[in-house]
């Protein structure tokens, strides 16, 4: 097994950059790929950063729009697909699991789902706005960074409620002991380089993933593919939001 081949693999999956892997992946591979997911969260991020850089001198509401939709155009609205299938399956589920995940199996993207994608980008994008005048470029990058270790922790605490699939294979083969240390590192490594000014940003993420973790467990005892795409979006939304609300507070307080 290689783990060059799990790193190319995570990037294929989350983004839609030009990867083309010569065999299929095996399934030790695929759960490999958990480790390197902050990874992909940092070259997102990058790029985002770098088209930001090359916008400059653009208006702060048209460089919002375009980067929002670079966003969702880099990772293929994977994860906006999971939001709309969870949202679909949360609303019309009724509280029934077999239901509720019957629902987000279904391809069609029913009014709860588009309700949801049109909610989440209108948010990033007002978020991103206040962003982009501050220059508060850090904030976009450790957000993208820290939505995408939450997918491996997951993993790690939570049953995979389907027995076949993707998911199912990143479940049975992932490295354990390598994404605990990976999670902390990332944590060690984000306050290493910018102190204590972005602890809301984790603060934020633990606590949405706790919450969406929480729904997940009363209604269908576990989680899928669908609503860690979900969790993605749901993190990515909420820190953004309370990087704004903090910077506005520092602001004020000045």
């Amino acid at each position: 097994m290689s783990l060059i081949r799990s790193f190319f693999i995570a990037l294929q999956f989350l983004t839609r950059l030009p990867v083309r892997l010569a065999t299929q992946p095996d399934e030790k591979e695929l759960g490999y790929s958990l480790f390197f997911y902050p990874l992909i969260g940092l070259i997102i991020g990058v790029i985002l950063v770098a088209v930001g850089w090359l916008l400059n001198g653009t208006p702060p509401f048209v460089m919002a729009a375009l980067l929002i939709t670079v966003w969702v155009l880099l990772t293929g609205g994977l994860h906006l697909d999971g939001l709309a299938d969870s949202a679909d399956a949360w609303i019309g589920g009724i509280g029934d699991r077999e239901r509720t995940l019957a629902i987000m199996k279904d391809p069609n993207c029913g009014p709860a789902g588009v309700v949801a994608i049109m909610l989440v980008i209108l948010l990033k994008f007002a978020a991103l706005y206040s962003l982009i005048i501050t220059l508060d470029w850090i904030a976009g990058l450790l957000v993208i960074i820290l939505s995408r270790m939450l997918v491996p922790l997951l993993f790690l605490t939570t049953p995979y409620v389907r027995s076949n699939g993707l998911g199912s294979a990143l479940a049975m083969h992932q490295p354990r002991q390598l994404n605990i240390l990976m999670i902390i590192s990332t944590i060690a490594l984000i306050l290493l380089f910018t102190g204590t000014g972005y602890l809301e940003l984790i603060i934020t993420a633990i606590t949405s993933f706790l919450i969406v973790r929480y729904a997940m467990l009363q209604r269908i005892g576990g989680m899928t593919g669908d609503t860690a795409g979900a969790l993605i979006e749901v993190t990515e939304t909420t820190m953004l939001l309370s990087a704004v609300v903090t910077l506005n507070t520092v602001l004020s307080i000045w």
